[in-house]
């Protein structure tokens, strides 16, 4: 875990202003979910995965409930469904927080921030498409250009079942062939065996039955309209037979977004994909859903690589400079904040030449100066800071109209 400082987390901050922008133009409303839920809301995206087996922060509280810190927002936003019962199709996005005990990497952090999207009750493939499309805009906002879609789709509940079962037959088969920390997977979740990186199952992992053999009629002609429907947008993308997402409730549509400057190994900027049984696991009516979840770090990373979206430190448009006493810099300050600008001031009455450098260091476009004389003459002197424009006394009672004026000096 770390701490965010200014500039960067006016560039987070930014960042979430764009995907809002984005998401709410489609109708999605935010959703603000507790940090902490009770433990079961989470137990329900899967005991096979490692967020619940190992990567939980998880305790009892002074009323002795076993609750947790969320590791992942769609199973909350599911419990919010279940508990106040909204008209569907219910439309939401969220910005913030998740914990997960995991072993931080570059881009990885045991405190991390997501964006995301869900949409519970419609089971309508072009609602897949609408999603998808959503994110991939959202990538064109930031500026990335080195961004890949795959897809792929799991089939009905029954359908991976089948799946599973076939590919746990296979991995057992391979015996010691596959590495040990594979087998271990194996064991818990053999879906999860597809995600390995060991150079070691390769081999295994390219010959593996795919998804697309067990696929029912209707899970087969919902995938094709998804991909029908990204060929409308002119969304590219490549179909990976071996993609697998990383919890238990994802049924038909998964896909990832990974960006092409990271490591491959942890080159994943977010994904999403559709399930069903959450819902109703929680305590509400069988709802179908789909949504994603997108990473900041990792996305801020590709950013950095592109040189796109940079941290921008804050623009002033004045920095006063008082060396009557402080007085009349409290005053002027709140009088062009409240005018719309955006000011700062110096403090512990320093000296002229004191204030100037911290003018100079907050890159503010004008210094307004008040001193003795000024203040006698009822003036003050507005400095431009960038640029060589002269510097002019200005009547105080006209100090904020002047600023607005020249939004520009240069």
């Amino acid at each position: 875990m770390r701490d965010i400082l200014p500039p960067e987390s006016g560039r987070w901050r930014r960042f979430t202003d764009v995907f809002a922008d984005v998401v709410e133009r489609a109708g999605y409303g935010q959703i603000v979910t507790p940090l902490l839920e009770d433990l079961g809301v989470f137990t329900r995206i899967g005991d096979a995965t490692d967020v619940v087996t190992k990567e939980m922060y998880d305790f009892v509280d002074k009323g002795e409930r076993h609750i947790a810190l969320r590791p992942e927002m769609t199973a909350s936003v599911c419990r919010a469904f279940a508990e106040h019962r909204p008209t569907v199709p219910w439309k939401v996005f969220y910005s913030g927080s998740n914990f997960r005990y995991e072993k931080p990497q570059r881009g990885r952090y045991r405190q991390f921030d997501q964006v995301g999207i869900e949409v519970l009750g419609a089971d309508d493939a072009f609602l897949d498409v609408e999603v998808i499309a959503l994110a991939s805009e959202f990538y064109r906002r930031l500026g990335l250009r080195q961004v890949t879609l795959v897809v792929n789709s799991l089939g009905e509940p029954d359908d991976r079942a089948r799946y599973v079962e076939a590919l746990r037959a296979y991995f057992t088969a391979a015996g010691d062939r596959l590495s040990e920390a594979s087998r271990a997977t194996l064991e818990r979740n053999p879906l999860r065996v597809l995600d390995s990186k060991r150079e070691r199952d390769q081999e295994l992992i390219a010959a593996a039955p795919q998804i697309g053999d067990f696929h029912s009629p209707e899970a087969a002609a919902h995938f094709v309209a998804v991909l029908d429907g990204l060929r409308t947008l002119d969304i590219e993308f490549t179909v990976e037979p071996k993609l697998v997402r990383g919890l238990d409730y994802y049924r038909r549509t998964i896909f990832e977004f990974q960006g092409g400057t990271l490591d491959s190994a942890q080159n994943a900027l977010g994904g999403g994909g559709r399930y069903d049984g959450l819902v109703e696991a929680l305590g509400g009516p069988a709802t179908p859903g789909i949504g994603f979840a997108l990473g900041v770090d990792r996305t801020l990373l590709a950013c950095d690589d592109e040189g796109v979206f940079a941290a921008e430190p804050v623009e002033l448009d004045a920095f006063v400079v008082d060396v009557t006493g402080g007085l009349q810099a409290v005053a002027l300050t709140a009088e062009l904040r409240a005018a719309g600008l955006a000011v700062d001031r110096g403090y512990d009455n320093r000296s002229m030449k004191a204030q100037m450098k911290l003018a100079n260091r907050s890159g503010a476009r004008f210094a307004v100066i008040i001193g003795d004389d000024e203040l006698a003459a009822g003036t003050v002197v507005v400095k431009p800071m960038r640029g060589d424009g002269e510097q002019l006394a200005v009547p105080r009672s006209e100090i904020s109209t002047h600023l607005a004026a020249h939004p520009d000096q240069n």
